[in-house]
């Protein structure tokens, strides 16, 4: 990809598409977000999984704007909880909980269950459509375990919560650049950039 396009977020999370144009910073994308189009409606989440539900996203926003639109799906899954909240993640501690009230949600579910059997994983699928076109998916993860208690001031939703063994630090006491070059969403991001370059 050569010349400049406008890609449209398929978001009016604030912090999420800040994450989004920080990693796409090095592409030649002027970048819109639904924000941009108060008058699009929110698209269900119907899916049964991520990529489903990112390709929903994508798909809704490039038809309504008649742009390349770029949506992701992603969330928490805790193998002590049979993979939960997964897809539900945003909704997971019921509607117009804040970020607070889904992660002390799983904290409490999981009161009792040993470190090394509070393993977890954030998963993100990115889908890129083209207006009356084809959708692209990929997908991205990041493994990790569930604290004891939150920790970090950094990042949103269950940031908090999720432990990096390998840094022995928080999602959530990263800074934005360290997040960014390892998360789910990062990882995914760097393979929806790969689709980007092939747009003509």
């Amino acid at each position: 990809m050569t010349k400049m396009i406008e890609l449209v977020l398929a978001s009016r999370n604030k912090k999420k598409i800040e994450e989004l144009k920080a990693i796409l910073a090095d592409m030649p994308v002027r970048i819109l977000s639904l924000a941009d189009f108060p008058e699009i409606p929110e698209t269900p989440e119907t899916g049964n999984t991520f990529a489903e539900n990112a390709e929903l996203k994508a798909q809704a926003a490039a038809e309504a704007t008649g742009r390349i639109a770029l949506a992701d799906d992603s969330g928490l899954e805790v193998d002590a909880l049979n993979g939960q909240p997964g897809v539900l993640s945003n909704r997971f501690a019921g509607p117009g909980a804040s970020d607070q009230d889904k992660y002390m949600r799983i904290l409490e579910l999981l009161q009792g269950v040993p470190d090394e059997k509070r393993t977890a994983r954030f998963r993100a699928a990115i889908a890129i459509a083209l207006p009356n076109g084809p959708v692209t998916t990929v997908e991205g993860s990041c493994e990790g375990r569930i604290a004891q208690e939150p920790r970090g001031d950094h990042g949103f939703g269950y940031d908090p919560i999720f432990y990096l063994p390998h840094l022995n630090k928080m999602m959530a006491e990263l800074l934005p650049e360290e997040k960014n070059a390892i998360s789910h969403r990062a990882k995914a991001l760097q393979k929806a950039k790969e689709a980007l370059s092939n747009i003509k």
